[in-house]
């Protein structure tokens, strides 16, 4: 990948070394470097985010964060970035599309339940790798131009308001559904952040732009944007099916359908992402052919098999057990057919007291009009 090489230092602020740089020119030159890294958006924010904060507070003390106790074990250090990196200044905030354009269409993928829907997202490479690797090819740069200087780059990794610094860093606004959207790019992009001990320039923030808009609540199969702007991730597909460690609640499984990791619906309604740009990122690809996969075929794979497709994905964090877990709801949703109750009494006997949970249950759900193995 070529970077163009940084530009001599010239004198007005001083890095951590009191070396002196030029923080507009340092700014204008990690824009330029960040579009020749692939990174599709970049911008410096403001940190200061109180309303941030006490909006975060309430919907903590709501309990809608659910199982995810590590959203509040940090208390405000993650609404304060100079409290949770001592000497933090500024935050460069990076976007990075993801959509992949060879994938297989998500409505019609939705509309068979024979198919396994998996979010867009992890279709390809674990982000977080990705990301984070252009991040520091990024600091790198800066240090060649300015020399020594504090940072530590985050990509989803620590607590961090990563769409409130987005937003102030000019990539977009938060939308109803509590995700970022920008008006030329629409909503299907990774987010990532370095905080730094420079004093740059910051970037006007985004404006909202939903105004009256409010088809991303409706689409939400289980109801989890409760009002505009407010997400009970308890409801949430996305959460169920990869943060939820034990049974699914069965109030949720029907609504589920044959989304067995993630959910993309509120995003894929959005009217702004009829101006999304699909992903030029190779690692992002379609692997394994996860777009369009057979939820018979994905339910048959042994743990070894789920291991080695899924090195280097999003997916792996999940585990075997959850993976079947997700699978066995969603073919409780698929048409009746003898492949389906086959494969469901394949896993009856499961070493796994939450397999065994949810095939019992799916099976359950065909039981008015199952069909004969043989047939």
């Amino acid at each position: 990948m070529s970077v163009s090489p940084p530009p001599a230092p010239i004198a007005a602020a001083a890095n951590s070394s009191g070396a002196p740089f030029d923080a507009a020119a340092l700014s204008a030159a990690v824009k330029a470097w960040a579009l020749q890294l692939g990174l599709t958006g970049v911008g410096v924010a403001k940190i200061d985010l109180p309303s941030d904060e006490a909006f975060f507070l309430d919907w903590l003390r709501s309990g809608f964060n659910g199982e995810m106790g590590y959203m509040a074990r940090h208390g405000v250090k993650r609404s304060r970035p100079a409290d949770l990196i001592p000497g933090t200044i500024s935050c460069i905030s990076v976007r990075m599309d993801y959509w992949p354009a060879e994938a297989a269409d998500a409505a019609g993928t939705l509309a068979d339940g024979n198919l396994a829907y998996i979010s867009r997202y992890a279709l390809g490479r674990d982000y977080h790798k990705v990301l984070r690797a252009r991040l520091q090819t990024l600091c790198d740069l800066i240090q060649a131009a300015i020399g020594p200087f504090g940072y530590r780059v985050f990509t989803d990794s620590a607590p961090v308001l990563e769409k409130a610094l987005a937003r102030n860093a000019g990539l977009g606004w938060i939308g109803k559904h509590t995700n970022l959207i920008d008006r030329d790019a629409g909503s299907y992009f990774f987010l990532g952040e370095i905080y730094l001990d420079l004093e740059l320039p910051v970037d006007p923030p985004s404006t909202a732009h939903c105004g009256s808009c409010s088809a991303c609540m409706p689409a939400c199969p289980t109801g989890a944007i409760v009002a505009p702007y407010r997400l009970d991730a308890r409801r949430c597909i996305s959460y169920l099916t990869i943060e939820l460690s034990g049974s699914i609640p069965v109030e949720f499984r029907r609504a589920i359908g044959n989304r067995i990791y993630g959910c993309d619906d509120c995003q894929l309604v959005c009217p702004w992402n009829k101006f999304a740009r699909p992903t030029a990122e190779k690692d992002f690809a379609v692997r394994h052919g996860l777009d369009s996969s057979q939820l018979i075929d994905l339910f048959a794979w042994s743990e070894a098999e789920f291991l080695e497709k899924t090195i280097g994905s999003a997916i792996r964090r999940i585990g075997y057990e959850r993976w079947l877990r997700n699978i066995a709801i969603a073919l409780g949703n698929a048409p009746n057919s003898a492949g389906v109750i086959r494969a469901l009494r394949s896993r009856v006997q499961h070493s796994s007291a939450s397999v065994r949970e949810h095939v019992h249950w799916a099976l359950a759900q065909h039981q008015s009009n199952s069909v004969p193995l043989h047939s």
